[in-house]
């Protein structure tokens, strides 16, 4: 069972930029499927970000597309979520998932990590 680890998030103002990481123990990343969701205070948890295991292949939430870019570093068994143009709508607590099973377009975690939170202040 893969256990996912995620760093990198913090207070930023709006327009800024925040990289955030998802790590792994247990096990190697590379041969799942990654991706990001965001849940806000009062809200549903919401589909932000997913990579195939390759990195070749990646879907992103509707919200978020143009301002975010998944990758992965299979070599150091971590993914990222690069957040640009950062918006107070951002604030959230962000959460990795990974899945072995399904596809990108529809991601569905089997396995998650605590999150890390993400605050823009306007």
């Amino acid at each position: 069972q893969v256990q996912l680890v995620e760093s990198g998030g913090g207070l930023v103002q709006t327009g800024g930029s925040l990289r955030l990481s998802c790590g792994a123990s247990g096990r190697t990343l590379s041969g799942y499927m990654v991706g990001w969701f965001r849940q806000a205070p009062g809200k549903e948890r919401e589909f932000v970000a997913a990579i195939n295991w390759s990195g070749v292949g990646t879907n992103y939430g509707d919200s978020v597309k143009g301002r975010v870019t998944i990758s992965r570093d299979n070599a150091r068994n971590t993914v990222y979520l690069q957040l640009n143009m950062l918006k107070p709508e951002d604030t959230a607590t962000y959460f990795c998932g990974a899945a072995t099973r399904g596809s990108i377009l529809t991601f569905t975690p089997a396995y998650w990590g605590q999150g890390t939170p993400v605050t823009v202040s306007s």
